[in-house]
């Protein structure tokens, strides 16, 4: 019931989020997740002694599973990662000083950037899995290591008191705390996204668009609350407000992959009440963002699948317009010249091929196209099916 994870497009450097970065192009890099602790402690290497033979003690590395946040909507991996952290709970909290108070806990426990990451992802994950003993045992560790009025604190322990939640009562008190808390301090951007996700998992999109709104215009920078209102936005039938709040995102993070593809869906999606030239003009905007997201990931499905939609329809579209229909650009507008026919059909043959290889290379489970959901091959198969269908007919 409750918006366990806050958003669902999330975006970093070169991309990211919601949509799992898969096949050969799959990168290294990703983002926070969503409501992450700033787990930095200083800029200077921290050095603690061992209890026993009083020599520095290096952080344990931590497996890569367990850096892992469990965001996707596969739940696999979060069942994966509860089903570990009653082990790795009881693992790090075997050593004596484990049960001091906060700030004392600073001076003796082992530090690194892995293991408070870890500690929140498996906190998430036992969440969504319904481990909230376990949960409750993540969050105190992170508010001994924190304190609890650190911001990110504050919102952990909200998201917590939304998942245990038992009826709409609890989640008007849990409502109520974080409207204290920003009466307090209104800067907590932490809880006013907290906030935001609650409104919304309750039906109150309006209010939550409100909120998301004033988070924006106090940090216009936050690529993270623009795709999330741009989601509300697109989910009450706006847009051109979603558009616009895409177009935000990627003045923040312009290699976001992810988004490009996003903003390439919601102008097809517009340009379907569209007609005549300005149909065209927005199929081809769509077009051109669907091949900036497989330009920064060739291996993007979602990219290759919007393309070969949004070509198919421009094809049609081109082939069906009358004489005299402008074709060219206008100097005024700055509007591009629409695409040759040539081009489109192009495109749209690199995009079937494209999308054929990764389906029979990922059914196969080949190593390096392990990385799509079974969803996604299946939904560009039965694309390519239907257009198999069509030619035969």
């Amino acid at each position: 019931m409750v918006h366990l994870i806050l958003f669902r497009f999330r975006v970093g450097i070169g991309g990211g989020g919601g949509d799992a970065v898969v096949g050969p192009a799959r990168r290294s890099f990703e983002v926070p997740a969503s409501l992450s602790i700033n787990l930095r402690t200083h800029d200077q290497e921290h050095h603690e002694c061992d209890s026993e033979t009083h020599q520095p003690s290096q952080p344990a590395k931590m497996p890569a599973l367990y850096l892992t946040a469990p965001i996707s909507a596969d739940p696999r991996l979060a069942l994966s990662l509860a089903a570990q952290a009653p082990t790795f709970t009881t693992s790090q909290a075997s050593s004596w000083w484990s049960s001091l108070p906060y700030p004392l806990t600073l001076f003796l426990n082992s530090e690194s950037q892995e293991k408070w990451t870890s500690y929140e992802n498996l906190f998430l994950a036992c969440l969504r899995t319904g481990d909230f003993t376990t949960a409750y045992t993540c969050l105190e560790a992170l508010i001994a290591r924190f304190g609890k009025t650190n911001d990110h604190i504050l919102a952990l322990q909200g998201l917590y008191q939304e998942a245990t939640a038992q009826n709409t009562g609890q989640l008007e008190e849990v409502m109520k705390a974080y409207d204290e808390v920003l009466r307090e301090d209104p800067t907590i951007f932490s809880v006013r996204k907290r906030r935001a996700a609650l409104l919304r998992s309750v039906g109150k999109a309006a209010e939550a668009i409100a909120d998301l709104t004033v988070l924006v215009d106090a940090s216009p920078t936050d690529a993270e609350a623009w795709a999330e209102l741009a989601d509300l936005c697109l989910g009450q039938g706006s847009l051109e407000q979603a558009v616009y709040c895409l177009e935000e995102v990627l003045l923040v993070m312009p290699n976001a992959w992810n988004m490009h593809a996003r903003l390439g869906e919601v102008v097809y999606m517009s340009a379907q009440k569209m007609e005549g030239g300005d149909q065209m003009k927005a199929l081809a905007e769509s077009m051109r963002r669907f091949c900036r997201s497989i330009e920064l990931c060739d291996g993007y499905l979602r990219g290759f699948y919007g393309l070969r939609v949004t070509t198919g329809t421009l094809l049609e579209a081109l082939q069906g317009a009358k004489k005299g229909q402008p074709t060219t650009s206008d100097p005024l507008a700055g509007d591009l010249a629409p695409p040759s026919v040539a081009t489109v059909m192009k495109l749209n043959e690199l995009a079937t091929a494209k999308l054929a290889e990764i389906v029979r290379r990922g059914t196969a489970g080949e190593k390096g196209w392990d990385g799509y959901s079974e969803v996604e091959l299946k939904a560009a198969k039965d694309l390519i099916d239907r257009d198999t269908q069509k030619i035969e007919r």
